[in-house]
């Protein structure tokens, strides 16, 4: 199966193809440009179609950040991936950041419990829970006060990781804070679609979001 993954939620504005069946990355293209996604997406996109040597619909699954980050990133993402679908007829998966992060912190955990986070400014982070063995999210993903965290990650005996942890004055046990578009692909590839793609709010946005980019909000 071939996987185009998608995101946007943060500072780069990402996309590769991998193929499930060979365990690789056939072309990736990442831009960090922190701001203005909705103008480059589809030019990235495109540009990894183009090395892969892949038509317009040549995957047969897309899989896209659904947040938490930035507001308006995750609204252009998950509306391209929608569209892409629709015009497409391929199957669309939602994958969070705090899972993605989950993730790639487990090698490092080393059967620990994961508490991953991401700091969302105003005193607050975004943090989840999950098992350091499988993976299996042990919370919700959720919004806290820096202050919050310590217990939480005592609670569950948990190693942290992530920006939120860190501005919160936690010693983080790697440095995992940055999101491989590869992992978007590989947790995309073994997720069950649930109906139309949304994106992940945690609270309200700090901006208006952009116009043509309206989402219905869980």
């Amino acid at each position: 199966m071939l996987i185009l993954a998608l995101d946007t939620a943060q500072a780069d504005c990402a996309a590769c193809l991998f193929d499930t069946t060979n365990d690789v990355v056939l072309a990736r293209t990442v831009e960090t440009i922190g701001k203005g996604h909705a103008e480059r997406l589809m030019a990235v996109i495109d540009e990894t179609l183009r090395q892969a040597g892949r038509a317009p619909s040549g995957f047969d699954r897309i899989a896209v950040n659904v947040g938490p980050g930035s507001f308006t990133g995750v609204r252009v993402g998950v509306s391209t991936a929608r569209a892409l679908a629709l015009a497409t007829r391929t199957e669309c998966v939602g994958v969070s950041s705090l899972s993605s992060l989950g993730f790639q912190a487990r090698e490092l955990a080393k059967g620990r419990a994961v508490m991953a986070t991401i700091d969302a400014r105003r005193g607050e982070a975004y943090a989840q829970v999950f098992g350091g063995a499988d993976g299996e999210a042990l919370t919700e993903p959720s919004a806290y006060a820096y202050e919050a965290l310590d217990g939480l990650m005592r609670r569950h005996d948990a190693l942290a990781f992530g920006t939120g942890a860190s501005v919160a004055g936690l010693e983080v046990a790697g440095d995992v804070t940055h999101i491989e578009i590869e992992t978007i692909a590989r947790i995309g590839a073994v997720a069950r679609p649930q109906g139309p793609v949304s994106p992940l709010y945690l609270r309200a946005p700090d901006a208006r979001p952009q116009a043509g980019f309206a989402v219905a909000r869980r």
